[in-house]
């Protein structure tokens, strides 16, 4: 019976993790393809306060629930789908963390602009760029981990 709720608790937070960063991913870009400074401050403020108040916590709570389910199954870290889930889940957070910081300096540019009443500075489209970027392989890394977890290769 255990092992079913840390299951359900694994699954969820995969579906809020999955979620919440797609939702957050669609918002900012949404604004920022509007351009206007206000926008893109008001979103990116929502936007950081979201990866803090649900991405943050989901991460915690899928490590802590997977590693405990690899516990409970006496499955080896070494099993393939394991490892790989693992690795996919390190490269996530690897982007993630430097999207996280790209979306406060976002924010924080998008605030000046508006506080001077001027266009977005280009260190501004140079942030995004490199957001946009980031967001790429941690969107796929997500993918392939339900992949993995799903199908169980090897």
């Amino acid at each position: 019976m255990m092992y079913l709720w840390i299951k359900w608790i694994h699954i969820l937070s995969s579906t809020l993790l999955f979620g919440t960063g797609l939702g957050i991913a669609f918002f900012m870009w949404l604004a920022h393809l509007r351009g206007d400074p206000r926008v893109i401050a008001e979103t990116a403020r929502t936007v950081v306060i979201a990866d803090s108040c649900f991405t943050a916590p989901a991460v915690i709570v899928q490590i802590a629930t997977g590693l405990w389910l690899v516990h409970l199954l006496q499955l080896p870290l070494s099993t393939f789908w394991i490892k790989t889930s693992l690795i996919l889940f390190v490269v996530t957070g690897l982007c993630w963390l430097p999207v996280l910081v790209l979306q406060i300096q976002a924010r924080n540019l998008a605030r000046q602009a508006v506080a001077q009443e001027q266009a977005l500075p280009a260190s501004y489209q140079r942030v995004m760029r490199r957001w946009f970027i980031l967001g790429w392989p941690a969107f796929l890394s997500v993918l392939a981990i339900f992949w993995l977890m799903v199908v169980k290769p090897f």
